[in-house]
């Protein structure tokens, strides 16, 4: 086997079979693995904490070990600082939630095959809103400051955090001594409520509803749409921004924030499989291109449009035309 076959052959095997990894992290995670490691543990003894068989508590430990995310030194097995970075509930980056959410996900997913045949999503693995809502904070925690270093704060006094979710957004936000207006529906209201008084912040608000048809306020500076767009339609995306035009002050701004796609949409990668996400869990959601996302904001009347780059995502804005 010369080398040129030899690694295409690697790269099939690590595109064909990325599930296992992902499916042994996710039950490391259900099964509070990570939380019950502390400063060292053996297999048997875990299983006993875990009430889980031995045998297979020990298999799991190892396979968590070859990811890198524990080591294991005569038969104690301890956390590496990417588990306690991002596995640990304390901390700041946790993402056992969305684990947990992904988890819900590889049920739906695992309906793909009639998904493509039907068009019609899979909602098998149920949905957990609480779930969801924090995995969205997961998320959102690792992208926050980098979002808001890509928009113009300047004059801004007031602002809509609109799908707000958890309110991570919001929060950065509040902090920086901006009004904000959390917009969601009520029961997702409920939970950023929870997470702001956490936060200690004062200066945010909440309205709960279905912003494609209640009343999102008025006189905003900032209207700022994060992971919301790739829920719905076009037809629905570009009648929403223009609703969101409608409540900004003048000069206000519309600064979406999205997965980002080429404009052929097969590329790049992140994108392209957040797309057959919204295949699986919604009727007519996918990712967007800047260039779609930019007519939009220029059909309702938007003007001085900007792009920045952010990774795997995209933040697109545009200026209230005068």
């Amino acid at each position: 086997m010369d080398k040129k076959f030899a690694k295409q052959v690697q790269e099939f095997a690590r595109i064909s079979g990325g599930f296992r990894a992902s499916r042994v992290v996710m039950t490391a995670n259900n099964l509070g693995i990570f939380e019950h490691v502390g400063k060292g543990v053996a297999a048997p003894e875990l299983a006993k904490i875990l009430n889980t068989d031995p045998r297979a508590t020990e298999i799991l430990l190892d396979a968590v070990t070859a990811l890198g995310l524990l080591r294991k030194s005569r038969g104690i097995y301890r956390l590496t600082a990417t588990a306690k970075q991002f596995l640990l509930p304390k901390s700041p980056w946790y993402q056992g939630d969305m684990l947990r959410h992904l988890d819900i996900l590889w049920k739906n997913w695992s309906g793909l095959d009639d998904v493509v045949r039907t068009g019609m999503p899979n909602r098998s693995g149920g949905r957990q809103h609480d779930v969801f809502i924090r995995a969205m904070h997961n998320n959102a925690v690792l992208r926050v400051e980098s979002v808001l270093k890509a928009l113009d704060l300047r004059g801004v006094t007031r602002a809509l955090d609109l799908g707000g979710g958890p309110g991570t957004y919001g929060i950065a936000l509040a902090e920086r001594g901006i009004e904000v207006t959390l917009f969601d529906l009520p029961n997702t209201v409920e939970i950023a409520h929870e997470m702001i008084r956490k936060a200690g912040v004062k200066n945010v608000t909440f309205r709960g509803g279905d912003f494609h048809f209640d009343d999102i306020g008025n006189g905003y500076d900032l209207a700022l749409l994060s992971q919301v767009l790739h829920s719905h339609s076009s037809l629905e995306n570009l009648a929403l921004l223009g609703k969101v035009y409608d409540a900004l002050a003048p000069k206000g701004t519309i600064a979406v924030h999205e997965f980002t796609l080429a404009e052929d949409r097969a590329s790049p990668l992140p994108g392209a499989l957040f797309s057959v996400n919204m295949l699986v869990n919604t009727p007519e959601g996918r990712s967007y291109t800047p260039r779609e996302m930019t007519a939009w904001l220029k059909k309702v009347g938007c003007r001085k449009i900007t792009k920045k780059d952010l990774g795997d995502t995209v933040v697109v804005t545009g200026r209230k035309g005068l």
